[in-house]
């Protein structure tokens, strides 16, 4: 054996440290060609690896052509997974090879002549997404799709953005969220919504609402779409309120990328709060919604309670000693 066999096998077989396919995939493909081989036969010698590309495309030719050519036209039939050209066995080789030629032309002219790119939807965003950033969308999601809830082990996740940034999304995290590939395929497909409204509503304040313009100060933390006070009536020290920077008066109209930011404030003043204070041995959250639960402030926001072993005479049933049981 050569010298190079010996040093690539032992490279292979003893110290290549694999968390994907990746290098042993490039290596046979530049095995398979003398020894050199561009980007992009490297990308397609790992593309044929990948089941979740034939998924996409195999849910694509069921939604796209499959159903136009077989329910709107009848050109094809299909049976379970398998699809039939009708009439196919009374052509002739020379019509077959013309017929094919025929579709290349159309593919051809279609490319060339096509004002927008038609993989647009396939591409890598313009602008970046730190990987590090994606990293903390997919943790969140405990690596599971946040629409059908598919684990990421059976369908790959991509990272979206929940309002798009044509309709002035930001790349902030409380506006991604984690979809399989399929669920953000369907997402991008079907929700054509003008959503510039919900993105400038996040601007929105109203005057004299003291928990739209916080003094000065007394801010603990934040981020795009939240903040987090002292509660000024404290039931237990360091009781905080997390509160939507928009004006909103019912948490339950809360936009999906506020309720992230609220989330995303709550695990941050959790985890202080149990770094600072080890007496800290449990939490209460909620929020009130109406006067008849105790709603008094026309602005939303929830409440963030630490407990501590003997602060009251029961801590049994949590929540449910809000309102006495006779």
């Amino acid at each position: 054996m050569s010298e190079v066999f010996d040093l690539l096998s032992d490279f292979i077989c003893n110290q290549m440290k694999m968390s994907h396919i990746y290098q042993p995939a490039m290596l046979i493909r530049l095995l398979q060609s003398n020894g050199q081989a561009t980007v992009s036969d490297i990308a397609k010698a790992i593309l044929i690896r990948d089941p979740t590309q034939i998924e996409y495309y195999e849910s694509t030719t069921k939604r796209q052509p499959g159903r136009v050519l077989t329910r709107n036209h009848g050109i094809t039939e299909r049976v379970h997974d398998t699809y039939f050209l009708k009439g196919f066995n009374e052509l002739s080789n020379a019509e077959v090879t013309k017929l094919i030629e025929i579709c290349q032309d159309q593919l051809d002219h279609f490319l060339e002549t096509r004002a927008i790119d038609p993989w647009k939807h396939r591409r890598i965003p313009s602008a970046y997404i730190p990987g590090s950033k994606k990293y903390e969308v997919l943790k969140r999601a405990k690596g599971r799709c946040q629409l059908c809830g598919i684990s990421a082990k059976l369908r790959a996740l991509e990272v979206d953005h929940i309002v798009p940034r044509k309709f002035m999304g930001s790349d902030d995290i409380s506006n991604l969220q984690a979809l399989c590939y399929s669920c953000n395929a369907a997402k991008g497909a079907s929700d054509d919504a003008d959503l510039r409204d919900v993105a400038q509503a996040y601007s929105d304040r109203e005057a004299g609402c003291a928990y739209c313009d916080p003094p000065i100060g007394t801010l603990v933390s934040q981020n795009e779409l939240s903040y987090s006070i002292q509660d000024p009536n404290p039931i237990t020290p360091g009781h905080m309120l997390i509160v939507p920077k928009r004006h909103v008066e019912d948490y339950f109209d809360l936009y999906q990328p506020e309720l992230n930011a609220i989330q995303q404030n709550l695990d941050v003043r959790r985890k202080s709060l149990q770094e600072t204070d080890k007496s800290v041995t449990g939490f209460n959250v909620g929020f009130d919604s109406g006067s008849d639960a105790g709603q008094t402030a026309i602005h939303c926001y929830l409440h963030m309670v630490p407990r501590r072993s003997g602060d009251s005479v029961s801590q049994k049933g949590g929540l449910r000693g809000i309102v006495p049981r006779g």
